[in-house]
């Protein structure tokens, strides 16, 4: 289960109406600035690094080790899911190999940034990209590792990253510093309480039992560190094969692959957009689609659907199944506009090319008719406007998957499954 545009499709939703079909959700890349937003039963739940799947009562739940932890983010969030009536230890289990973001990796990720000026990326400042940093250089803090020797593989890990913030000027407030480190250390006790195993063991002994599991993405493929809009990325892999390395989980145990995109486009940050809307329209998606990111607040850029990056995100992963989010969210457009092809230097192409950042892309437009129809209420695809089935028959055409799910609301209930054979 994985987005196929820049984040934001809606993952955290369809995961939890697909969890009743699977006994594990595996989250198995990205960090806190996931903000996967479900609603039900007229509550709002913002995860950040929990899986989805926790509001279903018969499954288990996997931090797998792709992931990096903030223990303090993941405390708050833990804590306020109890709060809520959710047993989340007995449904929740982490990776011995998480990596861990310490408090000075928040520190590097805003001095980084700011080191950058103009060029910066855009980042949620969390100390994601500096975790897989450490962890890529082979210099990263695993929750195992916190099991054994804690505070003196903590304390070199931290003087390595105090060296690291004086070279770039920016050598923090100590006192300030101690605080954190105090509220850490209490989070990662706190990670303690829970069952702390060797995930890729625990998963395929359970698929070997005939389990089945759900394996759950964050951001999305236009974000993957090395197919995504580069650089203007996340630290990981988002795509499908993530899955195989962030839960140690072979290629050829993957079956069904679920794509997940909303029926126009956003975008959170800096780099490249080529549908991005910077006039009424744009801000009208936003505005009905209610564009905000789930844990940062900060606005997405909005633009038509761009099907040349679709198509892209396809192919990289091997999709089987599409899932269109947010379709309500053009109900009263006259006319509904889709990228089919980009036109660079006078020749259009429908394939992704290398660089979309100095690359002058024009993007070549279809225009379909709007259905202008409320369909927030609708019970099945039968009740569908016939202008909005036309445009689902026009994307399943130009994509050459077929479209399984279609949201047309924010709830648990605004879900319409169009082929149940295909789940």
């Amino acid at each position: 289960m994985l987005g196929l545009q820049w984040g934001d499709e809606g993952k955290g939703k369809v995961v939890d109406v697909l969890t009743p079909r699977y006994d594990i959700v595996a989250r198995f890349q990205g960090g806190p600035n996931a903000g996967h937003t479900l609603e039900f039963d007229g509550k709002k739940y913002v995860l950040r690094s929990i899986p989805s799947g926790v509001f279903q009562n018969e499954n288990m739940n996997i931090i797998g080790n792709g992931v990096v932890l903030d223990p303090v983010l993941f405390r708050q969030e833990a804590e306020a899911l109890e709060a809520s009536g959710v047993d989340i230890r007995k449904k929740l289990k982490l990776s011995k190999k998480v990596h861990l973001i310490m408090p000075t990796h928040r520190l590097l990720d805003a001095a980084n940034e700011k080191a950058k000026g103009g060029a910066k990326i855009g980042t949620t400042g969390k100390g994601i990209g500096p975790t897989y940093t450490d962890k890529v250089s082979r210099n990263g803090f695993r929750l195992g590792d916190s099991l054994h020797d804690f505070e003196n593989r903590y304390t070199q890990a931290r003087d390595r990253h105090l060296g690291m913030l004086k070279s770039l000027g920016a050598e923090p407030d100590m006192a300030t510093l101690a605080e954190n480190e105090k509220t850490w250390f209490d989070a990662v006790k706190h990670l303690h309480s829970y069952d702390i195993i060797d995930s890729e063991h625990y998963l395929n002994h359970q698929l070997d039992c005939g389990k089945t599991v759900l394996c759950e993405g964050a951001q999305g493929t236009m974000l993957d560190v090395d197919f995504g809009s580069y650089p203007f990325v996340t630290s990981s892999n988002t795509i499908c094969a993530g899955a195989c390395t962030g839960l140690g989980v072979a290629p050829n145990r993957i079956g069904n692959v679920f794509g997940i995109f909303k029926a126009y486009c956003t975008r959170v940050g800096s780099g490249p957009f080529p549908t991005e809307l910077f006039d009424e329209t744009g801000k009208t998606i936003r505005d009905l689609g209610h564009e905000y990111g789930a844990v940062t607040g900060r606005e997405r850029r909005c633009g038509w659907i761009d099907l040349v990056a679709l198509r892209y995100a396809i192919m990289l992963n091997g999709v089987t199944r599409l899932i269109m989010m947010k379709s309500d969210v053009l109900d009263n457009f006259d006319t509904i506009k889709a990228c089919t092809e980009y036109e660079i230097d006078g020749v259009t192409t429908r394939d992704f090319p290398y660089d979309i950042d100095s690359t002058r892309i024009t993007p070549v437009y279809k225009e379909i008719p709007g259905w202008k129809t409320d369909m927030t209420k609708m019970q099945s695809a039968d009740e569908f406007p016939e202008n909005f089935k036309a445009y689902i028959d026009f994307l399943e055409r130009e994509l050459n998957v077929p479209i399984a799910i279609v949201s047309i609301g924010p709830d648990r209930k605004q879900t319409i499954v169009r082929a149940p054979g295909l789940l």
